[in-house]
């Protein structure tokens, strides 16, 4: 039988004297983390929801509580429906009460119980999006661009750290590019991704629409026949919208609790406030000299 929780200064609710594997969603805003893995004297996510996981009592030690995730994003990406596992003595109510005590921008909406074979990064799909500002961009290039990628793509155009010999395959299900009042959303959906993937994937689209990366190139690289050589598009737009499993999320989050609405709403200010001084400059006249 496992040990009971030891004392922690936070009482979370009913624990059980038997532990249970968890599927987790969460999601968070990636302007202030370097990423999801730890790295020494770095913020970061996989960090924080470790710390909280031990100063919570959410299990014995980081260790124990076994956590895995499904999609590693990087420094500036954000996401709205990541997935990790984790394993705990708490009833589903107190480990979502928990975790969402962790952090103010990070929130932990549903969860579900796993056998103790269940593999994270086994996913049906993984869904991002891409938010484009709109920069006098012509979408409808990138919409005829993004129409190529369907099916099985060789990834060495539009991936990092990949070998430069064999094509590498992954199955791409869609890139769709929506025009919104602004600019348009890219939204990219398939089993899995290498790693820098969807930001290659919008700079290929730019390239294309501006010349420097003709339809037929673009084609012959999908199909493994050459490689581009393609910046990373911004990171900051970037947000993991969806990971999907074949299962149903059992327990929902509450919430949000205080801290997370005192987050929400000073970051609505500052953005609301950072617009009003930008409009400030693009309107100040403009002094003359005598």
């Amino acid at each position: 039988m496992a040990r009971a929780c030891p004392r922690t200064l936070y009482t979370p609710g009913p624990v059980s004297a038997f532990t249970t594997r968890w599927l987790i969603r969460f999601g968070y805003d990636g302007a202030a983390y370097h990423g999801w893995a730890r790295q020494p004297g770095l913020r970061t996510v996989e960090g924080q929801v470790l710390r909280a996981v031990v100063r919570r009592g959410i299990a014995p030690s980081a260790l124990s509580a076994r956590i895995g995730v499904a999609s590693r994003t990087d420094r500036g990406v954000s996401a709205v429906g990541n997935a990790l596992t984790l394993t705990s003595f708490f009833s589903p109510t107190a480990l979502l009460r928990a975790l969402n005590g962790a952090e103010p921008d990070i929130a932990f909406t549903a969860a579900t119980a796993v056998p103790e074979s269940f593999r994270v990064r086994a996913a049906i799909r993984r869904v991002y999006r891409y938010f484009q500002p709109a920069d006098a961009h012509d979408f409808h290039e990138w919409q005829e661009a993004a129409r190529r990628f369907s099916g099985p793509i060789d990834v060495r155009s539009f991936g990092r750290a990949l070998p430069a010999g064999a094509p590498v395959w992954r199955t791409v299900e869609s890139v769709i590019v929506t025009p919104r009042p602004g600019g348009a959303v890219v939204e990219v959906r398939a089993p899995s991704f290498v790693w820098g993937m969807v930001r290659k994937i919008v700079a290929a689209l730019r390239e294309v629409e501006t010349g420097r990366i003709s339809i037929d190139r673009l084609d012959a690289a999908l199909h493994g026949r050459t490689r581009l050589t393609l910046p990373m598009a911004e990171p900051e737009f970037l947000v993991l919208w969806d990971v999907e499993y074949a299962l149903a999320w059992e327990h929902h989050w509450t919430g949000p609790n205080r801290h997370q609405l005192a987050y929400e709403k000073s970051t609505r200010d500052n953005l609301w406030a950072r617009r009003e001084v930008l409009d400030a400059f693009s309107t100040m006249a403009v002094p003359t000299g005598e």
